[in-house]
């Protein structure tokens, strides 16, 4: 029996060993450059990602292993000063490649005391000594050149292949016309290539003509967003990726060899975010009452998220449930999803007569069996314990809750708006801390909101009753929700909020 589990440990650690030495053999792509290669972690913060995000799906992975080393906000200068260009030059072996883009953070000041990024234009070699006012140390600013030409040098010592990319254009236009930077930095970039003999790409010249083809209007909003004319969306990291690989398809570059002939394209998921509540979150008709959630997508990033309003007007936290409506949410549901739950407006209703939604006071566990007129007999539970089965069947299917108290009624006690905090707000708030959901309180929220405007003119938001706003105060509504949302820092869902609501 040893003998057998020896001879089965020798032939794992043979396995492992052979892997790893394939590894070890396999050409590795660099990646290095600033937020345009690499935008944050390379997770699309904010919706915004890098081309080096996505060259590798353009090259076979099974050949060679790619790896993005680019930074945000760094320049050709600082991605030395930094140290990161050491850990790659320490790592390189000979037949890697380095794909090199800096420029767009290069123009910056050469001495300041917020990012001191700078560099000399051009390709010369001089240089201007500084004691940096950011770091605190002594340091000689050297060109732009200078700093692109010493990773070259580098990278060719240790017998890898480097490949220079002009920066990408930024989404400006003239007279619908990109701008190029053949005068500037891709200028400058393809000179050094072409003094060090290695591969250059034009990518800023590629990819400017391919957005004057598709046109401003097709551009903005779907390669780059209308908020940062930098930073290209998913979509725009692939097209600038697909532009490198067509670079080197037409290159005498060694590394046109890994290149896929049909490259399978994946963009990141949009993810999905479900409203579920009353008819103070959901579309009720034309009647002029409307619920924030009608608004709510103007504040959210739609090219990445989609927002399903399910919320249905006259429904309690019971009857959402009873009638199935939460059924049909939870069958769309996926990881990754987020649902934002607010209700209470209906749940002081009857429990045992006409419309049956009314659910048992507080968070206890006791129950009420109740005989509908048709439907025979419903086990009726506190608020809280639905509301903690929503948070629960929430996250089982790897969702996010997010539990809001409910918007206040237009109900007012010496000058302040009457609060639910000892009520149906307090329980949603207990209702999140015991399952484990997010809790934001709108209820205090727009409570304040309210009494900052004051009542006049806060009378102009409910033309019927006190409980029903019209679409200006749903709007408002909303603009709170997602400020709420955008403040809660421990959760990715604040990524996907425009911030619109100022």
């Amino acid at each position: 029996m040893k003998i057998v589990k020896l001879a089965c440990l020798l032939i794992v650690t043979i396995f492992f060993v052979q892997c790893d030495t394939a590894n070890a053999q396999k050409p590795t792509v660099y990646c290095v450059g600033d937020s345009t290669v690499k935008n944050g972690q390379g997770k699309g913060d904010g919706g915004l990602w890098g081309w080096g995000d996505y060259i590798g799906q353009f090259i076979d992975t099974t050949k060679v292993r790619v790896e993005n080393h680019a930074l945000g906000g760094t320049s050709s200068r600082t991605f030395l000063s930094k140290g990161l260009w050491q850990p790659v030059l320490d790592s390189l072996k000979a037949g890697d490649y380095v794909l090199i883009q800096f420029g767009h953070n290069d123009n910056g000041a050469l001495n300041d005391d917020s990012r001191a990024r700078g560099t000399i234009k051009g390709i010369g070699e001089e240089n201007e000594e500084i004691d940096n006012i950011l770091t605190g140390k002594h340091e000689v600013v050297h060109s732009y050149g200078w700093y692109i030409r010493k990773v070259v040098t580098e990278a060719k010592s240790k017998g890898a292949i480097p490949i220079i990319m002009a920066p990408i254009p930024r989404n400006d236009w003239e007279n619908g016309k990109v701008p190029r930077n053949l005068n500037s930095y891709g200028g400058w970039a393809k000179q050094i290539a072409e003094e060090e003999g290695v591969t250059f790409i034009n990518l800023n010249d590629k990819m400017a003509s391919e957005m004057e083809t598709r046109g401003e209007e097709q551009v903005t909003g779907h390669l780059f967003y209308k908020r940062d004319h930098t930073h290209t969306s998913a979509k725009g990291a692939v097209l600038a990726a697909s532009l490198i690989a067509e670079g080197l398809a037409e290159s005498d570059n060694t590394l046109k060899n890994y290149l896929l002939e049909n490259p399978e394209i994946r963009l990141p998921r949009k993810r999905n975010i479900f409203l579920i509540g009353d008819s103070t979150v959901a579309n009720n008709g034309q009647d002029g009452k409307t619920g924030w959630g009608v608004y709510f997508s103007q504040h959210v990033d739609t090219t990445r998220m989609t927002v399903y309003n399910k919320a249905r007007g006259g429904r309690s936290s019971r009857t959402f449930r009873y009638e199935g409506l939460w059924d049909a949410v939870k069958e769309q549901l996926e990881p990754g999803d987020f649902v934002l739950m607010q209700f209470g407006h209906n749940d002081g209703g009857n429990i045992d007569k006409a419309k049956y939604r009314g659910s048992i006071k507080g968070m206890g566990d006791e129950i009420q069996e109740v005989k509908r007129d048709s439907s025979g007999v419903e086990t009726v539970y506190s608020y809280g314990w639905y509301m903690k089965q929503y948070i629960k069947e929430t996250k089982e299917a790897g969702a996010t809750p997010i539990v809001l108290s409910m918007i206040p009624r237009n109900d007012w006690s010496n000058g302040k708006v009457d609060r639910a905090s000892t009520g149906y707000g307090g329980w949603a708030r207990e209702a999140a801390e015991q399952a484990g959901g997010y809790f934001l309180d709108l209820n205090d929220a727009v409570a304040q909101k309210y009494e900052e405007l004051g009542k006049e003119q806060v009378n102009k938001f409910f033309p019927d009753d006190h409980t029903h706003t019209n679409k200006a105060g749903a709007e408002l509504n909303a603009r709170i929700v997602a400020k709420l949302l955008k403040g809660l820092r421990d959760s990715e869902l604040r990524d996907y909020i425009i911030n619109t609501f100022e």
